[in-house]
């Protein structure tokens, strides 16, 4: 057998679950608690990850999770202990909300200002859709 038939076969024996990975992963919240605060430590990479605003993915959370915090540098102060399940949780909330297309499920997305409207225009699909002002 030659190396192309033997990779071949070696491909029809993997799982497809093994070869199916989606390109977009949403990351986890890496924090500690303090007290009676929680920190997070990576908010920017998050933010940087699904290509919005820090501090309007800050704003989403603590309306969300309706307790008061601050960005102080690189972390983000949350003055409740929250679990990181929670937290991920909204982070999930906001970019099905304002990150994801909601045809194509992809995350190539920009929010743009059109006539008094936020829209979420997806460059992939080219799907435009209104979102919530308030983010």
């Amino acid at each position: 057998m030659d190396y192309a038939a033997l990779l071949a076969r070696a491909r029809s024996q993997i799982p497809e679950s093994v070869l199916a990975k989606e390109r977009f992963e949403l990351p986890k919240v890496v924090g500690r608690l303090e007290g009676t605060k929680t920190i997070i430590s990576n908010l920017t990479q998050i933010a940087a990850a699904l290509r919005r605003p820090m501090d309007q993915l800050a704003k989403y959370l603590l309306r969300e999770l309706a307790t008061p915090g601050a960005l102080r540098g690189a972390l983000f102060v949350l003055g409740a202990k929250i679990p990181a399940s929670r937290i991920n949780d909204k982070i999930r909330q906001f970019a099905d909300e304002f990150v994801f297309c909601q045809k194509c499920g992809k995350p190539d997305t920009d929010i743009k200002k059109e006539g008094g409207f936020n829209m979420l225009v997806c460059s992939v699909c080219g799907t435009r859709r209104p979102v919530k002002s308030k983010i």
